[in-house]
Order: C-alpha cells, then sequence, then structure tokens
C-alpha cells in the first residue's frame, strides 16, 4: 500500500468517488452521513462477545457504557444479545428482546440514538417499540416482515453481508482479486427488495466484522478488510450511505489492539466510508478529527 497504489485506485474510480449518497434519518434527525460522517458505538450484551471492553453484565451497565460512548462521540449506539463469534451460544429471540428493551428504553428517554443489532423479527418488534432507531440487519430470512416492521416506525435499516440466514451460520467470503462487483450486485438486490416493501432510509455493511471459514488465517483476513475498506467508495453508485464494522486485528496489533480500530478508521476515511461501526469510539472520533484538521486547506 503506497501513494501509487492509492493514486491508482482512486484514478480507475474516479466517477464512483463523486456519486452522492442519500441521507438518511435516525433518532428523527436527517443526517448527510457525507458532509458529517456518523461514529456507531458498539455495547454487547452477550458476554460471548470476543471484543471484552465492549461487553456489559447488566442492564444497567450497557446504559452507563452507552452514555459513556454518546458522551464521546458516537451519533448512535448499537446494542446485540446474542454474539456473532463462532462459538458462541444462540439465544432465544424472547431472551434477546428481554435484555435489550430496558436498555433501549432507557437510552431513548435520554435522547440517545440507538440501532439493535438482531435477524429475528420479534426482536426487531420489541425494540422499535421501545424506541429503537435503526435496525442492523444480520440475517437473511422473514425479511419482508422486518422491512415491514422498519418502515412502520420510519427507522433506518443498515443491511448487512449476510452469506447463509444469518451471519451466525458460518460461511465463506469470495476472496476474488476484485470483491467489489460481487458486493455491488449483493446490495443492488437488497435495496430494491427492502424499498419495496416502504424501507426509505438504508445504509449497506459489507461485514468485514463477521466470521467467515477461510477467513481464519489473521494476516489474510486483515488484507481482505484492508482492501474492501480502501475500496467502500467503489459502493457509493449503489446510492445509499457506507457502514463498516472497523477491524480490531487481534494477531497483528497483540498488547496493542485497542489502537487498532483507530488505525483501520484513517483506511476507512480514505475509502470515504459514512459510518463508522467501533467499540472503541474515544479513539475513532479523536482519529477522524485529526484527519479533518490536517485535510483543511490553508
Amino acid at each position: 500500500m503506497d501513494l501509487t497504489a492509492l493514486a491508482h485506485l482512486a484514478t480507475e474510480h474516479h466517477e464512483a468517488l463523486a456519486h452522492p449518497v442519500a441521507p438518511v434519518r435516525i433518532g428523527g434527525v436527517l443526517r448527510d452521513l457525507d458532509a458529517q460522517p456518523l461514529i456507531m458505538g458498539v455495547v454487547n450484551l452477550s458476554r460471548d462477545s470476543t471484543y471484552r471492553d465492549s461487553v456489559a453484565v447488566s442492564p444497567e451497565s450497557a446504559i452507563r457504557r452507552a452514555r459513556i460512548m454518546h458522551a464521546q462521540g458516537a451519533g448512535v449506539v448499537d446494542l446485540g444479545a446474542e454474539s456473532s463469534t463462532l462459538r458462541a451460544a444462540r439465544v432465544g429471540e424472547s431472551e434477546q428482546a428481554a435484555a435489550l428493551v430496558p436498555v433501549i428504553a432507557a437510552l431513548t428517554a435520554d435522547g440517545v440514538a440507538t440501532s439493535v443489532e438482531a435477524y429475528g423479527p420479534r426482536v426487531v418488534e420489541e425494540c422499535l417499540r421501545a424506541g429503537a432507531s435503526v435496525v442492523n440487519l444480520t440475517g437473511s430470512t422473514d425479511l419482508e416482515q422486518i422491512y415491514e416492521l422498519a418502515a412502520s416506525h420510519e427507522a433506518t435499516v443498515v443491511l448487512c453481508f449476510v452469506a447463509g440466514a444469518n451471519v451466525r451460520e458460518v460461511a465463506d467470503v469470495t476472496l476474488d482479486a476484485d470483491p467489489l462487483p460481487g458486493l455491488i450486485d449483493y446490495f443492488a438486490a437488497r435495496i430494491a427488495h427492502a424499498r419495496s416493501h416502504g424501507v426509505e432510509n438504508v445504509i449497506i455493511d459489507p461485514g468485514l466484522g463477521f466470521y467467515y471459514g477461510n477467513l481464519t488465517d489473521p494476516t489474510v483476513r486483515a488484507r481482505h478488510q484492508a482492501q474492501v475498506l480502501l475500496n467502500s467508495f467503489r459502493l457509493r453508485v449503489l446510492g445509499v450511505p457506507i457502514c463498516q464494522a472497523l477491524p480490531h486485528a487481534f494477531d497483528l496489533f497483540e498488547e496493542e489492539f485497542r489502537t487498532a480500530e483507530g488505525v483501520f478508521a484513517v483506511l476507512a476515511a480514505l475509502g470515504r466510508v459514512n459510518v463508522y461501526r467501533t467499540h472503541e469510539v474515544a479513539r475513532v472520533r479523536a482519529t477522524l478529527r485529526a484527519l479533518d484538521a490536517i485535510g483543511q486547506s490553508g
């Protein structure tokens, strides 16, 4: 990765760089995510989550962590009650909803915009009723029902790349020299389907944060993630904002793993990402502010 490679990438796909993306409504506010990118903080109510600093051991802990992330600069906090890691226990819809609803209700009362990471209609419905303004959709079943629920609540839907019924089902990801054409085709169909069922506010997520059976080598995985982050701007041809989960690459960063998401945020910024999903809100916000400051002319 050097300036020559970056210049070639931008020149080869210069039309995509300038393609507009639609604003989205989150928490009742219409947001131009090109003008002001959004940081999405992550709070996990599952003890199986591998990023231990994101785990909340109780509803009170989740509320406290979300409030802190909001104060640090998160425009929305993404809440989940079932880990997507390979060996994580599966949690029923009733249990997920019971864990999430009190947290979402409390945060909504505080004016903190929330996202629910889910793939079950019952979880989505109860969380939207509690005040969630974003559905981080990690499944590919019951889509019509979920889309109609989101549309009825005027919620934004994050369409994640899902190879199986949900991201908990282990699948492989295409490791072609250029994975973007396949992603563009995949999301074009998903966006059209969501809009046909009334969803007006759409964000897409290529799924870098999920587990894949053919991406177990840490270096290969990090290279793939970096490539997709830098090429994110090519997805702009779909006309919707792009969310990327920032990698934490434990094997590469070792004891300095908490700096990893800030490093990958630089690649995401070069790739014109609009929503930064991160466990490290303060570090990513500082990174983006620094990039913005040093990028100002004059």
